[in-house]
């Protein structure tokens, strides 16, 4: 018992410490980009731009599964095999794009932290009271704006996880039971999924639309 007990402290240790190394890449990596004239804000906004540009793709590839499903539930016994082998390309891309999704949101999270962090920390330093309210009305409308497109995108993330949960277990079901038992099994779950995916596609929609709005407020 002792042993597993300082097992879990060396994890929790070892855990602690990845953390403070990954906080202090992020700060080197932020101090060297504003001395190379690239400050805090820059990098949130072509953060965000590259989050939207994700979820863009994730449409894409969602749509391409999509249709690929909707062409499997239409072949013949024969090509089956091929059909499987289409259909899982075709999940494993939407997967990836989810996962690059969720990075890129990730990465939105990181940058944006830090810019509030610093931005109200700045504000100490105002020698002027009526200059340090107008920055903190600033950083809070900054904030409210954010939270609001970061919401945005968090909801359509979460709506891409039922998806492919969805598209796993077909996937499988067919690898498993290649026949044309299978097929029809396949056609009445089709359009619960497009369903699924069309409502998906809305959600995802309006985060790249808020995140569009977001991207031009903070160009003003």
């Amino acid at each position: 018992m002792p042993r597993i007990v300082q097992g879990k402290t060396i994890c929790r240790a070892l855990l602690t410490t990845a953390v403070v190394l990954m906080a202090g890449c992020s700060t080197v990596y932020y101090s060297a980009m504003e001395k190379a004239g690239i400050h805090k804000r820059d990098i949130l906004v072509d953060r965000v731009a590259a989050a939207r540009d994700a979820q863009t793709d994730a449409q894409t590839q969602f749509k391409s599964a999509l249709e690929q499903f909707s062409a499997v539930v239409h072949v013949g016994g024969s090509d089956l095999e091929t059909a499987y082998e289409r259909l899982d390309a075709e999940f494993q891309g939407a997967e990836a794009a989810a996962g690059r999704v969720t990075e890129r949101i990730n990465k939105v999270e990181s940058v944006a932290g830090a810019l509030f962090a610093e931005w109200e920390k700045e504000l100490a330093l105002y020698h002027s009271d009526k200059l340090r309210q107008a920055s903190k009305t600033k950083l809070d409308d900054t904030r409210q704006r954010y939270a609001a497109m970061l919401a945005s995108m968090r909801k359509a993330e979460q709506s891409m996880a039922p998806v492919l949960d969805s598209f796993r277990d077909n996937v499988l079901f067919l690898k498993h039971n290649l026949n044309a038992q299978a097929i029809g099994a396949l056609k009445i779950e089709f359009s619960t999924l497009k369903k699924e995916i069309d409502s998906l596609i809305l959600e995802m929609n309006a985060s790249i639309a808020t995140s569009e709005q977001f991207i031009a407020r903070m160009r003003e």
